[in-house]
């Protein structure tokens, strides 16, 4: 029995583990869009599930493949700065659009912070 490390095994391993995750957070952000009651939190569930998806997958193929190392850091680098920001101006408008919440949302802490502020919110 040859117990020789190989650190392409090794490699490819974690590259298709990363990749497993990538997929899990994606099926998980297409559940949060079937269970959720309102727009607000599918909007909230599928942001966070597919940013980390995103991470995960683009992350597993450039430890799979060392030439993609470096566009999937830039990927990385671009997702989490766009993402948050896509899913804040969808639920911006979705918010001044006035789209209804579940009727177990109790709290609208956006409220006096869009009207008060000089906001487009109205």
């Amino acid at each position: 029995m040859n117990l020789e490390f190989s650190w392409q095994l090794l490699r490819e391993a974690i590259g298709y583990l990363l990749i497993g995750l990538g997929s899990f957070f994606y099926f998980l952000a297409g559940l949060g869009l079937l269970r959720m009651p309102d727009i607000y939190t599918k909007l909230q569930t599928s942001t966070k599930a597919t940013t980390l998806g995103t991470f995960s997958i683009a992350l597993g193929v450039g430890i799979l493949d060392f030439s993609f190392l470096g566009k999937a850091i830039l990927l990385i680098a671009f997702v989490a700065l766009t993402y948050p920001v896509a899913g804040s101006v969808m639920l911006r408008s979705a918010y001044k659009n006035k789209a209804p919440a579940c009727k177990e949302t109790t709290i609208d802490e956006c409220d006096g912070i869009a009207n008060d502020n000089g906001g487009d919110v109205r």
